[in-house]
């Protein structure tokens, strides 16, 4: 559908992209991977027509639409949240136009038999249609849907756009972009913004709603629940992968230790063709060998190994000085503007070396809460920060914050004191910024390299209490694989507010949702988490059901109390026992279910077990197998998320038991 054939591009003589060459093909999803700085948001912009490149092309044919969504766009603050969205069915009245002008051009034209009349008449034919079928869908209610699924309520609906932050109004830009329905969508880290629910809400979109995706993500479990495809780019070079995220990584390492095998058996091979030549070059009896092996060297395609790029973060932070056993200590705290109570009644207890995180929607709290421990706006309630504690804080718009007019290094030099400033050339080239890197202007730098410079000021000082609001976005995988390594070596304590569930699995052993005006506590890593959530929701679910059996109870209970209190007043204790027994009715139905689930995870659990210990005995028969090792990893995998599963509804179950 999109064609890119021989792309090349090239700043201050130094290649980003060399003779590339691909296409992107209708219901084809997309991953563009690569280190920050590699080329993915150039590629996208591109592919936009918003970028030229230095030669090559891209092909796009005619009345195909390609939508984009930037990391960072202009917003418009004039119109209501509907206003501004109902932008996107702005082409409707283009195609109305255009189909006016062609039905005009019909009435005045008289050359029937003609090409051109025959051509028209077709093309108006199609506009018809698709004009029919545009509008044939419910725009208002798909419009709502999306705004709806992307976080909004409806009470926002017809808010200025204005009263938003950045990254709300951001939203507003995705919401427009997915209601035009374009044939290529392309998405530059289309999750920075979003929550967890609302993450979960577009992946459902993007794999049943759209057609072409090509997304640029650091989100792990996000891009391996969307695409189908891969492509690499890597020095210059693309690496094209039929599959997703988590299988690319397998397949691309396989691929290397492939081309690194064949190309070490071509080397001996081609030492032992030189060392006969060498040794029977003078000897008349072999000159026929000789002169064979000659050619056949000569004819030998030569086996190259991918050039691989090798630069890697190196991310410790410095030992944590000893604070206090309770870093943080919640009593009652609220916080609200003015009318609106963000949340209220918060309590709880963070303890030394407890690595926690903030997750819920936005605007429901989390870098509220952030700033309140930090000190940085009133609230109400108590909130004691603990003895001995030094805090290091990573702001969410950390990056944004930085002088984009000074270099690398002077960045560094303004907040570094004393003997580290002798070794701000090291650090830096740590961080990936060595050489003529630490010369660059701030502004010049991707959005990851920024993110890495601000990053750097967290380890300037020992710190005990990190508290890393958004520390991932715009960061790379690898780096944000070191970046989680890193802190879970670190020795201190850590509040890590995200919605990369990907990197907060494993990390964290306990989870504080914001939501409603309240923070809950929930032990438990992220998965667990949210499968307690869905057991949760699942639960309201089914008391909300059938609600006209137990509504109808209920009216005829309290119709029969009110009869009941007008001649008898002694027999309302039979209505409130009616209406208990109802309740203890739909109690029962949701123990039942809950019991079931965690039958059906006993079941689960025995059937790994029982496949786990087949794979381990053909293991311990000593043929090496890869295939085997993996499946013996992706079982244990599966029998982890079956023993959690069970233990949240066992948990549940005991709940209910209780009651």
């Amino acid at each position: 559908m999109v064609s890119i054939q021989n792309l090349s591009v090239e700043f201050s003589a130094k290649s980003l992209f060399d003779n590339i060459n691909y296409v992107i093909n209708r219901k084809d999803k997309i991953a563009l991977v690569g280190k920050n700085g590699a080329g993915k948001s150039t590629m996208l912009k591109i592919i936009a027509g918003l970028q030229k490149p230095t030669s090559g092309n891209v092909s796009v044919p005619q009345d195909t639409t390609i939508g984009y969504l930037p990391q960072q766009m202009e917003l418009n603050d004039s119109l209501t949240v509907v206003e501004e969205v109902r932008k996107a069915f702005s082409h409707l009245h283009d195609m109305r136009a255009r189909l006016d002008d062609m039905n005009a051009e019909l009435l005045e034209r008289t050359d029937y038999d003609s090409d051109s009349y025959q051509k028209l008449i077709e093309q108006v034919a199609n506009l018809t249609e698709h004009l029919a079928m545009e509008e044939s869908e419910n725009g208002e209610a798909e419009m709502e849907k999306t705004l709806i699924g992307l976080g909004f309520t409806r009470n926002d609906f017809n808010r200025p756009t204005s009263e938003f932050s950045g990254g709300w109004r951001m939203r507003i830009e995705l919401a427009k972009l997915l209601l035009t329905h374009p044939d290529v969508l392309l998405l530059d880290e289309p999750t920075n913004h979003l929550d967890i629910e609302s993450i979960q809400w577009l992946e459902q979109f993007l794999v049943t709603k759209a057609n072409a995706v090509v997304l640029v993500s650091h989100d792990r479990a996000f891009i391996d629940n969307v695409t189908n495809r891969t492509i690499e780019i890597s020095l210059g070079k693309i690496y094209d992968y039929s599959v997703n995220y988590s299988k690319y990584v397998v397949l691309r390492q396989e691929r290397l230790e492939q081309q690194m095998r064949a190309y070490q058996n071509q080397q001996k091979q081609i030492q032992d063709t030189e060392d006969f030549i060498e040794r029977f070059r003078y000897k008349a009896t072999k000159s026929v060998q000789v002169q064979s092996r000659i050619k056949q060297l000569a004819k030998l395609e030569r086996i190259e190994v991918d050039e691989v790029d090798t630069s890697h973060l190196n991310l410790k932070f410095p030992p944590a000085p000893r604070s206090g056993d309770y870093p943080v200590i919640a009593d009652n705290v609220g916080k609200n503007y003015g009318e609106h109570q963000v949340f209220d009644h918060a309590t709880f207890t963070i303890k030394r070396g407890e690595k926690v995180a903030f997750v819920g929607k936005n605007g429901e709290g989390k870098s509220t809460l952030v700033k309140c421990i930090m000190g940085e706006i009133p609230y109400s309630g108590n909130l004691k920060i603990g003895h001995n504690v030094k805090i290091g804080y990573f702001a969410q718009n950390q990056a944004q914050l930085l002088d984009g007019e000074i270099t690398v290094f002077d960045t560094i030099d303004r907040v570094a004191v004393g003997d580290i400033r002798t070794k701000i050339r090291d650090i830096l080239g740590a961080f990936m910024f060595g050489g003529e890197a630490s010369d660059k202007k701030v502004k010049v730098l991707s959005g990851g390299e920024k993110t890495r410079l601000a990053m750097i000021r967290l380890l300037l000082e020992p710190v005990n209490l990190l508290i890393l609001d958004e520390p991932t976005n715009h960061l790379d995988m690898k780096t944000k694989d070191i970046l989680k390594q890193a802190i879970k070596d670190f020795n201190g304590t850590v509040i890590v507010v995200s919605h990369d569930r990907e990197f907060l699995d494993g990390l964290v052993e306990k989870v504080y949702e914001f939501g409603g005006g309240k923070v809950k506590e929930c032990l438990g890593g992220i998965y667990e988490f949210l499968e307690k959530k869905k057991l949760a929701s699942l639960a309201e679910l089914e008391l909300s059901k059938s609600p006209t059996a137990s509504q109808k109870t209920n009216k005829d209970s309290e119709k029969k109390a009110e009869q009941d209190s007008t001649d008898f007043p002694a027999s309302t204790g039979k209505a409130a026992a009616k209406l208990s027994y109802a309740e203890q009715k739909e109690h029962d139905k949701l123990v039942k279910r809950v019991q079931k689930k965690v039958t059906d995870a006993e079941k689960e659990i025995e059937r790994l077990e029982t496949e786990i210990a087949s794979v381990e005995t053909e293991i311990a028969q000593g043929d090496y197998n890869a295939d085997l090792y993996d499946r013996h990893a992706t079982l244990q995998k599966q029998l982890d998320n079956a023993m959690s599963i069970w233990e949240l509804a066992t948990m549940e179950l005991e709940e209910m038991s209780a009651r």
